[in-house]
């Protein structure tokens, strides 16, 4: 049984995870879905139409329009939502995440290299030189716009949209290096999409991550001890953000170690489902 539940998490198709996507939580508020994709030897960014996606030109962070030209969701390859010139990560942004330590008095972000990142239904890699890898289900800031010394009550308009992200971790690198480079940027372990939503109430948002069907970690986003307009402030006023860069917003609770095989998924509210398998090292 457990063998036949793997192969079915693996193999299910794409229309019927976006139906999931848009239906599980029950969320009906008007948003606008984006994805990132490929067709044959096109590359573009669309607005989901239904079961179709209709192609854009132009800038998506900038001045664009709808095309004519529209391509069934199950036919084209979703490719990670942007090409970031940076991608950030939240350190200890949900208190059940903290164990018996303290939570931070300001925000805790870290860097993750832009090549971590692997779209939805890309293999997660477990490296030959380290025990089982961790998951961790997160809420993903799409910054929309150039951000600079932004105020919190402003930081929203700098913010195209959100997606679901998954900041696979080596725990043993993360506890006995100095620097988390490995332990968090170590290649594919930045899983993120399958679509860009603006519109929703980031803040207040359900979302669970899956191992084999079986929920190993929920919450709602109105848990973040610091939530995305802090976030986005906090940065902007050492970093500047441009447009297409990713923020993590942090894990909740507990999470384990998985075994070669194991599928991941994770849905959030609103968004979507974003599934990847963790494969051995080649």
């Amino acid at each position: 049984m457990f063998g036949r539940s793997k192969i079915w998490f693996r193999f299910v198709t794409f229309s019927i995870l976006w139906v999931q996507a848009g239906t599980s939580f029950g969320d009906d508020r008007a948003t606008t879905r984006f994805i990132r994709f490929q067709m044959e030897d096109t590359s573009a960014y669309g607005i989901v139409e239904g079961d179709h996606v209709r192609q854009l030109e132009g800038d998506l962070f900038g001045i664009w329009a709808k095309t004519d030209t529209t391509f069934p969701l199950n036919k084209v390859t979703l490719l990670v939502p942007t090409t970031p010139s940076k991608v950030f990560a939240m350190a200890g942004n949900y208190r059940d995440h903290l164990a018996d330590d303290p939570p931070p008095e300001v925000p805790q972000p870290f860097y993750k290299p832009p090549s971590c990142l692997v779209p939805h239904g890309a293999d997660v890699v477990q490296p030959k030189d380290h025990d089982p890898v961790h998951y961790e289900a997160e809420l993903v800031v799409v910054i929309g716009k150039r951000a600079k010394n932004v105020a919190k009550e402003d930081a929203l308009d700098f913010v195209l949209g959100v997606t679901c992200g998954n900041d696979i971790s080596a725990r043993v690198w993360q506890k006995g290096d100095v620097q988390w480079w490995r332990a968090k940027g170590h290649d594919t372990f930045g899983p993120c999409g399958p679509s860009i939503v603006s519109g929703l109430d980031y803040d207040n948002l359900n979302m669970e991550l899956r191992v084999n069907g079986e929920v190993k970690q929920k919450t709602n986003t109105k848990h973040m001890i610091f939530g995305v307009a802090d976030c986005v402030s906090f940065i902007s006023k050492y970093v500047t953000l441009e447009p297409g860069d990713l923020i993590f917003t942090g894990t909740t609770g507990k999470t384990a170690g998985m075994q070669i095989g194991d599928v991941m998924t994770v849905e959030i509210e609103g968004i979507g489902t974003l599934q990847n398998t963790l494969v051995a090292a080649e």
